[in-house]
């Protein structure tokens, strides 16, 4: 049977790269890990690393057995976590993945809300736009994702339960001084271009309006989206969240209608959900709903 610890100490090795910063990340001495592996490779009856060097890499096997820990120890962690939680939110843990723009707005209200009534219960944030945080959640690596979608993405996957958590507009964003409110004004403009769903919906609408924007820049960082904007480099759009997590000044922005985004909190695996994910759900909800400034 495998053992556990020495099952970490691989994933920590193909993770950050060497023996030195496996040993820094898992507060172990550099002679641990090196014993840990030579143990592994003796369990499994394969060669797990290589020298090259003064430093190591995995071998084909060794990359293999690493992926599938990864998994394996994404699943115990989850359970780890839910008996934890049993005790009554007195410790445990709880994990969530955020796209940037919740995390510049509601989520950190919700995490101080939720820390403040269970201060036993370790709050873990990983950055993640939808399509990652989506694979992260079914490998169990996070509990909860914030996603988004738009009325014309095709049919979401039926293993993912999904809370609304709020309906964001999306907005024109061109420099302050540019006339024009609808997408067609700008259609012999240059345009910037956000993350790859953003830009696949940006691409959708501006056809359905009779044209293919000329896409010059892209960017997933919003503040750098409207500092382009600013100077003139061009026009995008941007959804409700982005704008009120941060707004340039030098940009003027107009509410589109029809495009709006549904922002959801999903799940994975069959109910009931952990108490932790729970409350972390309703914590969600509750700071989502507040008004939006964009």
């Amino acid at each position: 049977m495998l053992d556990v610890t020495r099952l970490r100490v691989l994933t920590a090795v193909a993770r950050h790269g060497s023996v030195t910063a496996a040993a820094r990340a898992l507060g172990y001495a550099q002679p641990s890990i090196s014993h840990h592996l030579a143990r592994l490779e003796a369990e499994t009856g394969a060669k797990l690393v290589q020298r090259v060097g003064r430093g190591i890499r995995l071998t084909d096997a060794g990359r293999l057995l690493a992926e599938r820990a990864e998994e394996i120890l994404g699943r115990m962690d989850v359970a780890e976590a839910e008996l934890d939680a049993i005790s009554g939110l007195r410790a445990g843990r709880v994990r969530l993945a955020a796209f940037p723009s919740a995390l510049g707005t509601f989520v950190p209200s919700a995490f101080a809300a939720f820390a403040a009534a269970h201060p036993g219960v370790d709050l873990v944030l990983v950055e993640a736009e939808p399509p990652e945080g989506a694979r992260l959640l079914r490998a169990g690596e996070v509990d909860v994702a914030l996603l988004f979608s738009y009325a014309d993405d095709p049919a979401a996957d039926d293993d993912l339960r999904r809370t609304p958590l709020l309906t964001e507009p999306t907005h024109l964003v061109v420099p302050a001084d540019q006339p024009g409110d609808r997408l067609t004004d700008h259609a012999d403009r240059r345009w910037i271009a956000g993350c790859e769903r953003c830009r696949t919906h940006l691409l959708r609408v501006c056809s359905r309006a009779g044209f293919t924007p000329d896409i010059a820049y892209t960017t997933d960082d919003y503040v750098a989206v409207q500092a382009l904007v600013a100077s003139g480099l061009g026009v995008t759009t941007l959804p409700g969240l982005a704008l009120a997590a941060q707004r340039n000044p030098a940009v003027r922005t107009v509410a589109l209608a029809g495009h709006e985004r549904l922002v959801s909190a999903a799940v994975h695996g069959d109910p009931p959900d952990t108490p932790a994910t729970t409350a972390l759900l309703t914590e969600l909800a509750r700071f989502a709903t507040l008004p939006l400034v964009a």
